[in-house]
C-alpha cells in the first residue's frame, strides 16, 4: 500500500512557474513507476508525465513537452513536477499516481492539488 500526497499548487500568472511535489508513504515509492495527471473542470483526467522507477525513462504529454519536467528523489520518496511557462489552459487539479512495475494501470492516487493560471 502506498499513500500519496501532493503539494505545491496555487495561483500563478501566465508565464509563471510552480513546482509540485508528491510525497509517498507506506511501501517505498522506489518500487513504483510514478505519473502526474490533471483534470480541468468539465474535462476528463489526462496524462501529463511519467517517470520510471529508476528515473531513466520519462515521457510527457505533447501539451506540456518542453515546459514541464518530472523528476524523482527515491531517497526522499518524492516525485516532482516542475512547471514553467504556465498557460491558462494548464489550470486543473493535478494528481500524482503510482503503478507497479510492468502494470498498465495506476494503482494508487493522491487527492490532488489545484493549479490555477490566470491570464
Amino acid at each position: 500500500q502506498v499513500q500519496l500526497s501532493e503539494s505545491g499548487g496555487g495561483l500563478v500568472q501566465a508565464g509563471g512557474s510552480l513546482r509540485l511535489s508528491c510525497a509517498a508513504s507506506g511501501r517505498t515509492s522506489s518500487r513504483y513507476g510514478m505519473g502526474w495527471f490533471r483534470q480541468a473542470p468539465g474535462k476528463e483526467r489526462e496524462f501529463v508525465a511519467n517517470i520510471s522507477r529508476s528515473g531513466g525513462s520519462i515521457s510527457y504529454a505533447d501539451s506540456v513537452k518542453g515546459r514541464f519536467t518530472i523528476s524523482r528523489d527515491n531517497a526522499k520518496n518524492t516525485v516532482y513536477l516542475q512547471m514553467n511557462s504556465l498557460k491558462p489552459e494548464d489550470t486543473a487539479v493535478y494528481y500524482c499516481a503510482a503503478k507497479y512495475i510492468g502494470a498498465s494501470t495506476y494503482a494508487y492516487w493522491g487527492q490532488g492539488t489545484q493549479v490555477t493560471v490566470s491570464s
